[in-house]
């Protein structure tokens, strides 16, 4: 009986998600000329010849490289319009930087590193923590349709960047990580952001032999 229910639920919820998706138009293919003229988003630097508009970019590492730290600079001279290293961004752009694994506390103390040097102006630096779900709630998955739409509802249409950290912690179904067809759904999902002008920066952790964890499909 119980299994049965679940097998319903599973379904009902299923159709639920669908009649809630867009309805999408079909592909269509331009002419030529056609194309040549057609205005596509501006690609622009976000940070020096680091980060573009619509660039999709991963950054991996080791258990307590800095990952985050590298993550968050980047973050910040794009929001402030600053400086990291040697690239500098041309002007201030809106960023969403989503933690998933840090409490709220440490989050918050990390961020304030940031402070003295840089503080972008009101609703240029958003961020998520963890620690700001309801204790019954659970972290948005992206391998899924209904958690990528939880994302999603966070990204506001003028946003520049989004960051996620890390990426185990935000893609966690759909099967193993060196899985290829478990990537699909985020690539998909990826892909949008780029069709909406937004970059995409995943911060990923490394392998024993030091590349990136999982599927080649990543890169």
């Amino acid at each position: 009986m119980n299994a049965r229910y679940n097998d319903w639920t599973a379904i009902l919820d299923t159709e639920i998600e669908a009649q809630q998706m867009p309805a999408i138009k079909p592909p269509t293919a331009m002419d030529l000329h056609e194309l040549a003229l057609h205005k596509f988003k501006e690609r622009t630097q976000l940070l020096g010849n680091l980060l573009h508009s619509q660039d999709l970019a991963m950054v991996h590492a080791g258990r307590g490289i800095g990952k985050t730290h590298w993550a968050l600079s980047v973050a910040f001279a794009v929001a402030t319009g600053g400086t990291f290293l040697r690239w500098t961004a041309l002007e201030a752009r809106k960023v969403l930087y989503l933690d998933g694994e840090l409490p709220g506390q440490v989050m918050q103390k990390r961020l304030a590193m940031h402070l003295p040097d840089c503080e972008p102006k009101p609703g240029y630096f958003r961020t998520f923590t963890p620690d700001l779900l309801d204790s019954e709630a659970v972290l948005p998955d992206l391998a899924t349709t209904r958690g990528q739409g939880a994302i999603n509802s966070m990204i506001e249409d003028d946003t520049a960047l989004v960051v996620l950290d890390n990426l185990s912690a935000w893609a966690r179904s759909g099967g193993r990580e060196n899985d290829a067809e478990s990537w699909a759904p985020i690539a998909a999902w990826l892909l949008g952001l780029r069709r909406r002008g937004i970059a995409g920066l995943l911060v990923h952790h490394s392998g024993k032999g030091g590349e990136q964890r999982g599927t080649s499909k990543k890169e």
